[in-house]
């Protein structure tokens, strides 16, 4: 009989879930898990009220769970507390969302896997597990390229005066701008990173806009600048993509790397449909 092996991907926005069966795949999703920012306790409630899987009519076997934040024992802990008490499942595995970008675009081969969503990261993949990952210094002092970062530009040129009037008039129309608002949704409140992030959307809205395009062009090139260019096998092996930034931005991924002489390999969305083909196979 074959095994009920259930997969998720979680960023710090949104998390996909695939449940493998015998019959067929079932999908699910739920807001983004991530054990810096949600407690055991916090998560089991969001399972509870957001997955539409109930373990007790459904026997889960195994677990695969990818997510941001996911990196130490202390993290690791945090969601295997949560699943454990959720599912009751013995076997299951915790891992990195940079390791399921890995695994999704690279599958068994070499190649450099990069995250660009809310937040980016990325890493140099042996084929079989990480071997080199610059350090992933989150919405603050990193993730160049990301949505958040590009929400951030929009906010600077916004307040700052440099965006056009036709700009700022879309801008305003679409999000409250009052400054106190902002302040408060980046300095007080739960998720600063996920806020920033939703004005990227405006960016991707409003492409061919000369502006617009020099926010995306220079957000990304600071992630190659930053991120991608200390790597020494970049000019050795594909770089790959994932996320929703890399998704709708992929033609300025394309021009940078062209202009730095680096290959392209894969752009996917969200890594989930090649996580499921990569447990299929291994």
């Amino acid at each position: 009989m074959q095994k009920n092996i259930l997969i998720a991907e979680s960023g710090s926005t949104k998390t996909d879930w695939v449940l493998i069966g015998a019959k067929r795949n079932r999908r699910f999703s739920t807001q983004g898990l991530h054990p810096y920012l949600q407690g055991a306790n916090e998560i089991i409630y969001i399972l509870e009220n957001e997955l539409k899987l109930n373990p007790k009519r459904t026997k889960v076997d195994e677990i695969y769970f990818y997510g941001a934040g996911v990196n130490s024992k202390d993290s690791k802990k945090v969601i295997l507390k949560a699943l454990k008490s959720f599912f009751e499942t013995k076997k299951i595995y915790t891992e990195g969302d940079l390791l399921a970008a890995a695994r999704a675009t690279c599958q068994t081969k070499k190649g450099i896997a990069c995250i660009l969503g809310t937040g980016s990261n990325s890493c140099f993949y042996s084929g079989k597990k990480i071997t080199n990952k610059l350090a992933s210094l989150g919405y603050v002092l990193g993730d160049d390229g990301s949505g958040n970062h590009i929400g951030r530009k929009l906010l600077q040129y916004y307040f700052q005066g440099v965006m056009d009037k036709e700009l700022s008039a879309k801008f305003e129309k679409m999000f409250d701008v009052e400054l106190e608002t902002v302040l408060n949704n980046i300095y007080r409140k739960q998720f600063p990173n996920r806020y920033l992030a939703r004005f990227a959307k405006f960016a991707l809205e409003n492409r061919g806009h000369y502006m617009i395009e020099n926010i995306a062009e220079d957000c990304i090139n600071d992630f190659f600048i930053n991120n991608l260019l200390h790597y020494k096998q970049i000019h050795k092996v594909p770089v790959h993509f994932s996320g929703s930034v890399a998704d709708s931005f992929k033609d300025v991924i394309q021009q940078l790397c062209y202009q730095y002489e680096v290959e392209l390999g894969t752009v996917v969305k969200r890594p989930i449909n090649e996580l499921v083909k990569y447990h299929n196979s291994n």
